[in-house]
Parts: C-alpha cells; sequence; structure tokens
C-alpha cells in the first residue's frame, strides 16, 4: 500500500508551545504548555480542546474530501462508495430534515405510546434493542473472559440517557436534572405528545431512570470485572429475570440456541425486572418513547438537534455551539462504514515506513517491560514469570487491519428518511453481531478503524493497537528525536502495554483467559501500591467550590487503571530511550534541553488543552483517565528521573520520595531503576443517537491519551463510538 502524505515538518518542541514565566518546579504542565493553551483557545463546540482534538480537526477536514469527491459522482448502487456518498448528503441536507420535522419518528412513537398491556412490553423492548437503545437491560455478544477463543452472550445493567447514576442521584447535580427535564419536555412536545401530557410524561421518565439509578452499578463498581462474570444457565436466567418474554426477545433479536448467558450485574437487572412488572404502565411508555426520541434526535430536523445540543453539549459540557453541519455529515459515515473509509485512509494519508519505525519501538518497549518485570523487589519469580510470558505473548497491530469488514449486506437508500437509514444500520450492526454467538473470536478484527486518534489494549486478545491516525505529531514525529518521540508515542506503546498489567489487564492471562495467575502475596502487595496513587489523586482539586457548588475532586479509583498506565508507560519508555543509546555517544541538548528534559516535554506536550468548568466536573465523573493537566504534574511527580533531568529538589511538584508509589531503589541497569506499573480507560458522550448496545462489562487495558468509555459495546453508527471489550486511550 502506498501512501502520499506532503505534510510540512513538524518541530520536535516548539518554544512557542511554553509559558517561561512559570518555573518547571512549580506546575509543569504550565510551563511545557501554557503557551499552546493562550494559543489555542477553545472554540465554541468544543468543551475540551487539545492536542487529540487538532489531529481530529484535520483528520475530519481530509475524510470530509474525501466524501464531498465522493459525492459530486454517481456510484454503482450497492457499492461503499454509494454507501458512503448517500449517508453523507443526506447529514447535508437540512432543507429535507426540517422538511420532514418529526415525520420519520411518528409512527414508532405513538406505536410505543399506545402500549396498553405489559405482554406488550416484550416486543417493544426487543425492537429498541435491535436498533438504538438499551432500556431496562442490555444484551450482546463479545468473547468469553474465561474461554476468550469462544464469543458468548452477556446481559448488562440499563443505560441512562445522561450516562452516570450520579446524575440522577447526588444532591449536586440538580441544576443537570432540571436541565434534563427541560430537555425532555421539549423533544416529547417536538415529537408530537399533546401539551396536556408533558409534565406527566417527564415526570414518568424521572421516576423510572431514577429507580433504575439506585441500583445500576457505579462507574468505580463496574471496574470490577471478576465481579462482572456471572454465568448463568439459560433456564435460570429466564426464571429470575421473568418480565420478558424470552422466546419473543430471541427471535426479534436474531438470537439462536445458547446454553448459558453471562451477566455482568445481577442486582441492577434484578431491580430492571421489578420495574418492568412493577412501575405504572404509563411511566414506562413516556421512558421507552424518550429512549427513542433521545436516540433519534440528531438525525433529525434543526429544532430536534438544537434541544439535544442544548442539554448535552451546552448544559452538561458548557459547549457554546454545534459543531458545523458537514462535521456531524461526515461523522456519520465515518463511523458506519468505517474500515471502509479507513481504507481510503491510509492508501492517501499513511506511509509505509511509519509502521516499520514503530514495530521497532514497540520491539523496544517490550524488553524496557521486560527488564522493568524482572527488577521488581516485591513480586514473586513465580509470578514473574508468568508475567514474562504474558508480556511475550503480546500481538501487536499498527496502522490498519490485515483484512477489511464487508458492508456488502449493509444497505443505505436515499429514498427513505434519514433516520430510517439510521437504524437500519444499526439494525445491521446488531445482527452481525448476534450471528457471532458460539462462533470463534476473529482475532484479527479491529476495534478501532485507522483513522481513530487513539490506541487501545484488549485483554481478551492480549493485543495492543496502534492506529495509523495516531501515527501523527505530537504523538509521533518523524523527524523529531527520539527522545522526544519516545516520550511521545513511546509512553503511548508502553501505557497500552501496560494495561495488560495494571488493576483489570492483570486479571487476564497470556491467552487472554480471565485467570488469576498471582500469588496471593503479590496481589497484596500491587494492591498496596496502588491504594498509594488512589489517594494522591483522590487529593486533587479539580474544581474549587463555587456558590452552592461543593468543590470536585479527582476519583482516584475511577482513574486506577489509567494513572497505572501512564505511570508504566513513562517509566518503561524512558528505560527503552536509554536501553537505545546503549554504545552511542550521548546526545547533544537540542534548544538548550538535554535529551532528558526533551523526553519529558515530549509527553507534556500530549497532554496541551483548554477544557471549560462543566467539561472538568463531567469528566471527572464519567472519565476513567485523569484530567491533561494532572496526567502530567502527578503523574511526573511519583518519578526520580524526571527529577533528576530537570534537577528538581524542591517547589510545587516535588515529593518526597516515601509518598511515592513506588520507592526506586533497585538499579535495573545503569542509570535505571526498578518501578512498578499500571493502566485503564475513558470516553465522552456526544448526542445520545449512538448505538451503544453493549454488555456492560469494563475491561479496560487502553491506550494513551483519550477518553473513552465504560461498557463494552459494539461498533455503532454515529459520531462517537464506545470500543468492544477494550481500553482506550483518551
Amino acid at each position: 500500500m502506498t501512501a502520499c502524505q506532503n505534510t510540512p515538518k513538524t518541530p520536535a518542541i516548539d518554544m512557542a508551545n511554553f509559558d517561561l514565566s512559570i518555573a518547571p518546579n512549580a506546575d509543569f504542565y504550565e510551563y511545557a504548555t501554557g503557551g499552546w493553551q493562550k494559543n489555542n483557545p477553545l472554540k465554541p463546540e468544543y468543551a475540551r480542546y487539545g492536542s487529540f482534538d487538532i489531529l481530529r480537526d484535520n483528520n475530519e477536514t481530509r475524510i470530509n474530501e474525501l466524501f464531498a469527491e465522493m459525492a459530486k459522482t454517481t456510484a454503482a448502487p450497492g457499492t461503499v462508495e454509494q454507501k458512503i456518498s448517500d449517508l453523507y448528503k443526506m447529514g447535508l441536507d437540512s432543507v429535507r430534515l426540517n422538511a420532514e420535522g418529526a415525520a420519520p419518528i411518528k409512527a414508532a412513537v405513538e406505536e410505543i405510546l399506545a402500549i396498553g398491556d405489559r405482554s406488550q412490553l416484550t416486543a417493544a423492548i426487543a425492537r429498541l434493542h435491535t436498533s438504538i437503545a438499551n432500556p431496562f437491560f442490555g444484551i450482546g455478544v463479545q468473547s468469553d473472559l474465561m474461554n476468550s477463543d469462544i464469543n458468548a452472550l452477556y446481559a448488562s445493567q440499563p443505560e441512562l440517557m445522561m450516562g452516570d447514576r450520579d446524575y440522577y442521584l447526588d444532591a449536586e447535580n440538580e441544576s443537570i436534572r432540571t436541565a434534563y427535564k427541560e430537555y425532555l419536555g421539549k423533544i416529547f412536545r417536538l415529537a408530537g405528545v399533546p401539551e396536556a401530557d408533558i409534565e406527566k410524561a417527564v415526570a414518568g421518565v424521572m421516576s423510572v431512570e431514577t429507580k433504575l439509578a439506585e441500583k445500576n452499578w457505579s462507574s468505580v463498581e463496574l471496574r470490577n470485572i471478576p465481579a462482572m462474570y456471572n454465568p448463568t444457565s439459560k433456564a435460570d436466567f429466564e426464571k429470575t429475570y421473568d418480565a420478558i418474554d424470552w422466546a419473543k426477545y430471541y427471535k426479534t433479536m436474531g438470537i439462536g440456541d445458547f446454553e448459558r448467558i453471562i451477566v455482568t450485574t445481577p442486582s441492577a437487572l434484578a431491580n430492571a425486572n421489578e420495574l418492568m412488572k412493577n412501575a405504572p404502565l404509563d411511566d414506562i411508555r413516556y421512558y421507552l418513547a424518550a429512549q427513542y426520541i433521545d436516540a433519534a434526535a440528531g438525525y433529525l430536523s434543526d429544532d430536534f438537534i438544537d434541544a439535544s445540543f442544548d442539554f448535552y453539549g451546552r448544559a452538561m459540557s458548557g459547549k457554546q455551539e454545534q459543531k458545523p453541519r458537514w462535521k456531524r455529515a461526515m461523522s456519520v459515515p465515518n463511523s458506519t462504514l468505517g474500515e471502509a473509509v479507513g481504507e481510503m485512509y491510509v492508501a492517501k494519508y499513511f506511509p509505509e515506513k511509519d509502521k516499520a519505525r514503530m514495530l521497532e519501538m514497540v520491539r523496544n518497549l517490550q524488553t524496557a517491560l521486560s527488564q522493568h518485570i524482572a527488577g521488581l523487589d516485591w513480586m514473586s519469580d513465580a509470578t514473574k514469570a508468568k508475567a514474562q510470558e504474558k508480556l511475550a505473548a503480546f500481538t501487536v497491530k499498527i496502522g490498519y487491519p490485515d483484512k477489511w469488514k464487508d458492508y456488502t449486506t449493509l444497505a443505505i437508500d436515499p429514498s427513505k428518511s434519514y433516520w430510517e437509514n439510521i437504524v437500519e444500520a444499526n439494525k445491521w450492526y446488531t445482527a452481525d453481531n448476534i450471528a457471532e454467538l458460539g462462533k470463534p473470536v476473529d482475532k484479527d478484527e479491529w476495534h478501532m478503524t485507522p483513522q481513530t486518534v487513539n490506541a487501545y489494549y484488549n485483554p481478551t486478545t492480549n493485543e495492543i493497537c496502534f492506529p495509523a491516525a495516531i501515527l501523527q505529531p505530537p504523538f509521533y514525529n518523524p523527524d523529531a528525536d527520539d527522545a522526544v518521540n519516545y516520550g511521545a508515542i513511546g509512553v503511548v506503546i508502553g501505557h497500552e502495554m501496560t494495561h495488560g498489567f495494571d488493576d483489570q489487564g492483570r486479571n487476564f492471562d497470556k491467552d487472554g483467559n480471565m485467570n488469576n495467575w498471582w500469588t496471593d502475596a503479590d496481589a497484596a502487595a500491587f494492591k498496596a501500591k496502588t491504594e498509594i496513587l488512589v489517594k494522591q489523586f483522590d487529593a486533587i482539586e479539580v474544581l474549587p467550590a463555587k456558590g452552592d457548588q461543593p468543590a470536585v475532586f479527582a476519583n482516584g479509583a475511577l482513574c486506577l487503571g489509567e494513572n497505572i498506565a501512564d505511570q508504566g508507560g513513562l517509566r518503561v519508555a524512558h528505560t527503552a530511550y536509554r536501553n537505545s543509546l546503549e554504545g552511542k555517544e550521548e546526545p547533544a541538548p537540542i534548544d538548550g534541553f538535554t535529551p532528558e528534559q526533551r523526553f519529558y516535554l515530549g509527553y507534556a506536550t500530549l497532554w496541551a488543552q483548554n477544557i471549560r468548568d462543566e467539561e472538568i466536573a463531567r469528566l471527572t465523573k464519567l472519565d476513567v483517565h485523569s484530567l491533561g493537566k494532572w496526567r502530567v504534574n502527578a503523574t511526573l511527580r511519583n518519578l526520580q528521573d524526571f527529577y533528576d533531568a530537570f534537577s528538581m529538589t524542591d517547589g510545587e511538584m516535588f515529593m518526597p520520595e516515601e509518598e511515592r508509589t513506588m520507592r526506586e531503589t533497585s538499579r535495573l541497569a545503569p542509570g535505571l531503576f526498578s518501578i512498578s506499573r499500571r493502566p485503564i480507560t475513558c470516553n465522552p458522550t456526544g448526542l445520545s443517537a449512538v448505538r451503544r448496545n453493549g454488555v456492560g462489562v469494563t475491561v479496560t487495558a487502553s491506550s494513551c491519551a483519550a477518553s473513552s468509555t465504560s461498557s463494552i459495546s459494539m461498533k455503532g453508527v454515529a459520531a462517537e463510538t464506545t470500543y468492544s471489550g477494550v481500553s482506550v486511550l483518551r
């Protein structure tokens, strides 16, 4: 595969990014990125804008140009070009969308609101599960966590439209709840619900969702993977959760014979089951209708889109305006036909030479991580041997898949409405997922498209993946010195590798099976070290108290995996860089910075960002990743090599050795120390028309810088996607 990429050279370290009025030992994040923040103010369409977003902006422009060219031609029916082009043009056609108004959803909403008996609930819920939402519970297929070669059936807790249960329960979220109720009223009104019924409809939705939230597992509880593995016989499952006519449900979903199902959150499902049997039927009807309208809102007329943005974008995240229509239109075929777009993308924009250099860096990082494992003074030889086996068994995916997904049977019909096509595409993805039940896991499958600016680790296949789109500055710069590239993409690689051994990844063996290969003593020692990291982040005030709103603190338990991965990534990448200099003369300073300093500056650059207060509050509640500032400052405070690089012995950045996550006492090699490692994942929500029919198992072993979300989910067809069973960088 050839690629043409004629781009100007990007400086390895850009002095314009610095704020030299800040001393590095006072606030390293501001010192290294303060200039960047000043020069890249938040755009109105963003709640957070950083290095990832710059790359995504660039990618959006590239992909939009591909689509715009396609739209000028008449592609043969049934080709991917036809499907991409027609879906793109439908998203751009505001005249048609506004003329249609609520018409595309009218029949479905009326059908839901006409439910007159609980016996009709099964059919209604199943239809939503096949297409656009997961009311009351979710059903899906993914690899069996204890037999990773085979795909199994999972049942998970319901999705809540506000995302996290705390929005429904915590007193400090009252203003968000008020905005949510206003939003529900708007979309019910737009969908044609009589004005006299609006208040009742909103109250019904809030009643059902709040009761679901009370028993839904928290974001922290959803990180306990062993607790979420509860295999149940088909007969016992149907007996326990008896509110559903399962024979009818399986038929609608296309689920064939199976012997057992894995329940991820038994108490949440039991609660949902009782609500389906006992909640007022009116409330249930409005709840189901709200799920449908909310999912459709981003694909309808401007009044629906504006209502959705006013809540999810403005109230929840602090965004000031929507993305332009071309970005919204482009995002849908980019995710719906993601690998078809990816094939076009890499052909034009991905140089093959970058793949070879990445493979070399990965090998160097594996060697470095092996050294760190060997040097751990708290881990037994038996556990070390298993860890080394797992490390050696890593599968590495770089750039793009060896085989591309076949979209032949996915139909896009421009004679139908935009929303109808979204529904049909989601049905296609559901059927595609369900068809895998009982079949061998396809370990060649990618869980991100090549044009995704991110990376991931998947524990059930023991693989690390780096899509083509992340192999660009500031993550990977072919013109940069090795110190900067090891501090950037090297840390990303080390981060993903570390996920294989973090508080979640450590539950899986070299073959991807959930299997406790740790001795009890090693597990206890690991937990003691990770608790230090939890406490460090728990103490960080991310937002000061303001009026009636209490101060917001980071959630060290929620972000533990990712924080572990950042620790491990930095330590391992630094070792790999030092190893690469063996037998060579120490590189001279560049722009006044030593190689050691450039390593840490390369890392800090990844996290340069501006962010709104509303988004800080939202991400602290939902995201398994720490905020960019603290991925720099809080993480680096644990590293003696960082202090040595900048000759730090005091200041706000300096942490006494006894307070750090790992006292560095045992040398691995000249200048290198024994340390620990760990990792995880997170992701924000866009317009909620995204198909997230997940099975709710949050298995993270993540990526490097992004923010991807919680439950295991199938790739869907909207602006945001979550990735099945993997931990992602951002």
